[in-house]
């Protein structure tokens, strides 16, 4: 093993030991990821934060499974969460939306008429795509941080040996830059 895999291992050891701080540098290094994620395929943003919570309660339940030898931490935390959201999205594709049987109700006279099915893939291409277009209006070094990290995995280490550029200024760009996608989503949020 590597530094990086060993500090990893130790991390996830300390984590599946109940740690309190061990899971705050986990929540503090994967946060945003995961919620990210969540936020591209659920509805509410009281959706997204149960989901973040209920991810990280996995992650810590499962810790002591993690070997760094068979993936980097940032792949294995992605693994778990997009496993959750799955299993989340096929739970509510099976319950009834409470809100679309009573408008349908409604609007059928006081009969059940079947709800629209909504397509939870249509929903994350869709905020693919918005992600895509709110990356492109970033900085290059802050939207190249960006996709290195969390799409491909890098540690921000490898991120600063890849682009020959200090720790400490790739560290700020991904900073900015996630600062400046939530301002962006914010903006958009309220439709301007």
């Amino acid at each position: 093993m590597d530094h990086q895999e060993r500090s990893d291992w130790d991390l996830m050891q300390r984590v599946a030991a109940g740690e309190e701080r061990a899971i705050e540098e986990l929540y503090g290094r994967f946060g945003a990821l995961v919620y990210q994620s969540a936020r591209q395929v659920l509805k509410s943003r009281a959706e997204v934060e149960d989901a973040v919570q209920e991810v990280f309660v996995r992650l810590w339940q499962t810790a002591d499974r993690y070997d760094p030898t068979r993936a980097k931490l940032v792949t294995w935390v992605m693994l778990i969460s997009r496993r959750h959201l799955i299993d989340r999205l096929r739970r509510q594709s099976v319950r009834p939306d409470r809100a679309a049987l009573d408008e349908s109700r409604n609007d059928a006279g006081g009969a059940i008429a079947p709800a629209a099915p909504e397509s939870a893939a249509m929903e994350a291409d869709e905020s693919r795509t918005k992600l895509k277009r709110q990356l492109e209006r970033l900085p290059e070094l802050q939207r190249t941080v960006i996709e290195r990290a969390y799409f491909q995995g890098f540690s921000l280490r490898e991120i600063a040996s890849q682009l020959d550029a200090p720790l400490g200024t790739v560290k700020s760009a991904l900073s900015r830059g996630l600062a400046r996608l939530r301002e962006l989503e914010g903006h958009e949020g309220r439709g301007g």
